[in-house]
């Protein structure tokens, strides 16, 4: 915000100055126009300054027709707002609202419809919104630091939850109170509105990385929540338990890896054979257990495929990790 306060002043000061060097009136105004301007992103700078230039043309188009209809009187303002706003809402123009108004209220404070006045307005536009996206384009602050925390956040709340998964597949009576989902989530929503302001400040190519890796892991983050479903009707122990939760502990630190060579993956294919061959249950608690621990490899499974299927290939075909 700070860095934006900074913008908006640079702006409004170059703009001022520079509706004094062409002589226009009120050059106060080029600074108000300015001010309007200063968007977060460059993108949003860029559809900014477009919305309202078109708007305040036409604003100045239906004010100069109404005006002088029915003359400078301050009804005849209210008739401006009443025909021009739901025009402008109408064609998606509605941010040029305020804008549009400013440059209206210059006319109408002139009291007269000239091409001078019209000029003088639209070149008051130029200045304003102009240095607005100058200055929108020179400088954005940098995401990239921010982004790579809210990844580290989410990857060290993975690999906790993982090892609680496996402590409590060793240990059914095991308490965790599951504070790291609630901040896995916080930091995947924030990074995701984060990596969106990232994607809007780059105006040549466009950087999906981060949009996928963020919604990647809020797949993931629901395919854990499935798994946590299955792991509360893991109320005994038994030797698959604790074999999935050995793979649950290479996940863990894997999760925190820069790349991965499949792993976990060829462990998990290897393990779900090896159920396949084992021994049926001999009680039925022990086949609702083992129901459940099956069900829990199965969405293990459907985690990995999320990242498979989403995450961004790297150089030489590494992968992202799952």
């Amino acid at each position: 915000m700070g860095i934006r306060i900074i913008k908006t002043a640079l702006a409004a000061i170059a703009a001022i100055y520079t509706a004094v060097y062409f002589g226009l009136e009120p050059p106060l105004g080029a600074g108000i126009l300015a001010i309007l301007g200063v968007e977060v992103t460059r993108m949003k700078g860029l559809k900014s300054a477009f919305v309202r230039f078109i708007a305040s043309v036409l604003g100045l188009f239906f004010a100069s027709l109404i005006f002088t209809l029915f003359g400078f009187h301050i009804w005849a303002v209210a008739v401006f707002i009443l025909i021009t706003f739901p025009v402008l809402s109408r064609f998606q123009l509605k941010d040029g609202i305020v804008t549009s108004s400013v440059i209206v209220f210059h006319l109408f404070n002139r009291g007269e419809v000239t091409t001078g006045i019209i000029g003088n307005e639209i070149m008051l536009l130029f200045a304003g919104l102009g240095w607005a996206t100058i200055v929108n384009i020179i400088y954005m602050p940098k995401d990239e630091h921010r982004l790579n925390d809210y990844r580290s956040a989410i990857e060290h709340n993975f690999g906790v939850i993982f090892q609680e998964m496996a402590f409590t597949l060793r240990n059914p009576a095991h308490v965790w109170n599951g504070g790291e989902i609630l901040e896995a989530y916080s930091a995947i929503e924030d990074g995701a509105h984060q990596s969106v302001r990232n994607r809007e400040n780059r105006l040549w190519g466009q950087e999906e990385y981060w949009s996928t890796y963020f919604e990647m892991r809020r797949q993931q983050l629901e395919s854990v929540q499935q798994m946590l479903v299955e792991l509360a009707f893991v109320y005994q122990k038994f030797p698959q338990a604790v074999m999935i939760a050995d793979l649950l502990d290479q996940l863990s630190s894997d999760v925190k890896s820069d790349v991965y060579k499949g792993n976990v993956e060829d462990r998990h294919d290897r393990l779900a054979q090896s159920f396949q061959a084992m021994e049926l249950p001999k009680t039925r608690d022990e086949f609702e257990v083992r129901a459940s621990l099956l069900m829990l490899l199965r969405e293990l499974e459907r985690y990995l495929a999320i990242a498979k299927r989403l995450k961004k290939r790297k150089v030489m075909s590494s992968e992202l990790l799952p």
